[in-house]
């Protein structure tokens, strides 16, 4: 007879296969953002909607999306619980044990950002204060999901045109949807190359309303 602690490790050993796979993952990362439909989400990470509608159902299985059907349209979010959680630990384990991981984020990330990002808690003290601007570099409909308290929403592809809209005279610091977010360091590049100050948030939005911390909606 099976063990109750086999038993349970096999459960485990399932929902880490659900997670196994690249775009799986990805697509948590848009579902944390905020709700949206599958036709959105295939947009976003370059599937068809067939091919993304099968990882959705393989994470929906596992429990770490919910679904909500709108008219003819099924919404995507992620579960309630400790879904972020899980990911950090699992990006704090690549970045601690994988050389292939370091050497991707030195040779890309690196390149465009060096300098160390801004933690929630700094960021925190700084907006009491107000000697930071904020800047949202994800796509619009992401931040009229939700965003950080008066940030600024350039999308990546609109900033060249938009630099007036940036202060010189203080700080900004972009954020966009995670860690390894290439939006945000983009930004980051882009901006410091003009001549501005700026750094990035450590993590993203999903992880700062995680954290509990005061979030703003699109009016």
């Amino acid at each position: 007879m099976t063990s109750a602690k086999i038993q349970m490790f096999e459960q485990f050993a399932a929902l880490a296969r659900v997670l196994g796979h690249a775009h799986r993952l990805e697509l948590l990362e848009h579902a944390s953002q905020g709700e949206r439909p599958v036709e959105r989400l295939a947009e976003l990470s370059g599937l068809s909607v067939a091919n993304t509608s099968a990882h959705l159902q393989q994470l929906r299985r596992g429990g770490f999306v919910k679904t909500r059907r709108d008219g003819k349209h099924v919404l995507y979010r992620l579960a309630d619980g400790p879904v972020l959680d899980l990911l950090s630990a699992l990006r704090r384990y690549a970045e601690r044990n994988s050389a292939e991981v370091r050497e991707i984020a030195a040779d890309y990330f690196g390149k465009l950002d060096a300098l160390e990002p801004v933690t929630r808690v700094e960021l925190v003290s700084r907006l009491k204060d107000k000697d930071v601007t904020l800047l949202d570099v994800r796509p619009d409909d992401e931040f009229a999901l939700g965003h950080l308290p008066g940030a600024i929403n350039i999308p990546l592809e609109e900033l060249e045109r938009r630099l007036a809209d940036l202060p010189k005279e203080q700080e900004i610091v972009a954020y966009c949807r995670g860690s390894y977010c290439v939006l945000s360091f983009e930004a980051v590049a882009a901006l410091r190359a003009k001549g501005y100050r700026i750094r990035r948030l450590e993590d993203g939005f999903p992880e700062w309303k995680a954290a509990g911390l005061d979030v703003e909606m699109a009016a």
